[in-house]
């Protein structure tokens, strides 16, 4: 049996990634500026994007916390940024969020559907407004000055933990860690009677995805020449991920990349060109996404 279709089809799925990297790795040299500061953009919500599929893909847990961790992280720059390295602030934003996300993880994720839902984006609210109080009643001020970074630096950064939380992804999906949390999407009570501890799957799948939300956060601050709650725990930062993971489609790691970089540069081109009509154009491509393809770019993909 001619095994060398088999063997180009590994080389060219190998291969692919490798090319893409090394593509993004020299970007910088060759590419305009503005561009590197818009692909900043799209690496951030590529990350959260990445970051939430990997907790809610295959459990069916829609979370809508992202912001919650992610401004985390913001806030952590924001407060030590002048005071520590930078690998270092970036570290510790990943690390306070996984921290949160363990703590919420444990209240939260015995609450199924709606109600799990509704909780994670009443934790993102109810941090937002406190930060607020917090900042009004004992700093005196309602906001924070961020240190700045080059724009080069930042898009490095984003890349290596764009390619950690790949990496992180596909480890996962591809061992018994990852079949198990498959076994909970699929039916949750036949996982827990077979000797599955769901609760705590759960929750550590829960923290690691916020632990890149949090450092793409800390690193994405320095953007920002000034960050307050609602720009850090911007609720839009909780619902893109999920409309852009739909609209990629969730049966593979690529699925969520894909819709990612394809919604952000359809937002910015929106924007500039539509600013007036901008969030009317994007309602009805969301709906027309919804209706049309309900597994998202990559069940168009493999009906293709």
């Amino acid at each position: 049996m001619d095994r060398t279709p088999v063997i180009r089809k590994k080389l060219l799925s190998l291969g692919f990634p490798f090319f893409v990297l090394l593509l993004l790795s020299t970007a910088p040299l060759y590419i305009q500026p503005y561009f590197v500061i818009f692909m900043n953009t799209v690496f951030m919500y590529i990350i959260l994007t990445l970051s939430w599929a990997i907790f809610s893909g295959p459990t069916r847990y829609i979370s809508l916390a992202s912001s919650a961790f992610f401004g985390v992280g913001v806030y952590i720059m924001a407060m030590l940024g002048q005071a520590l390295p930078l690998p270092a602030v970036i570290a510790l934003g990943g690390a306070f969020s996984f921290a949160l996300a363990l703590f919420i993880g444990f209240l939260t994720l015995r609450l199924r559907g709606m109600y799990f839902i509704i909780f994670t984006f009443g934790i993102s609210e109810l941090i937002r407004h406190l930060i607020l109080w917090l900042e009004a009643n004992f700093t005196g001020t309602v906001g924070r000055w961020v240190v700045a970074v080059d724009h080069t630096v930042v898009y490095y950064i984003m890349l290596l933990i764009f390619v950690a939380a790949l990496v992180t992804a596909y480890l996962i999906k591809r061992s018994k860690f990852g079949l198990a949390l498959k076994g909970i999407g699929e039916y949750e009570e036949a996982a827990l009677h077979i000797g599955i501890n769901v609760t705590s799957l759960k929750t550590i799948t829960f923290a690691i995805s916020a632990f890149f939300m949090g450092s793409a956060g800390a690193i994405m601050a320095t953007r920002w020449a000034y960050i307050d709650p609602a720009i850090a725990f911007n609720p839009l930062f909780s619902f893109m991920p999920v409309l852009m993971a739909i609209f990629g489609g969730l049966g593979h790691l690529y699925g969520p990349v894909l819709g990612a970089t394809i919604f952000s540069f359809l937002e910015e081109v929106l924007i500039t060109q539509f600013p007036y009509y901008y969030m009317l154009l994007f309602g009805v491509i969301l709906i027309a996404i919804i209706l049309f393809l309900p597994n998202g770019l990559v069940g168009l993909i493999k009906r293709k």
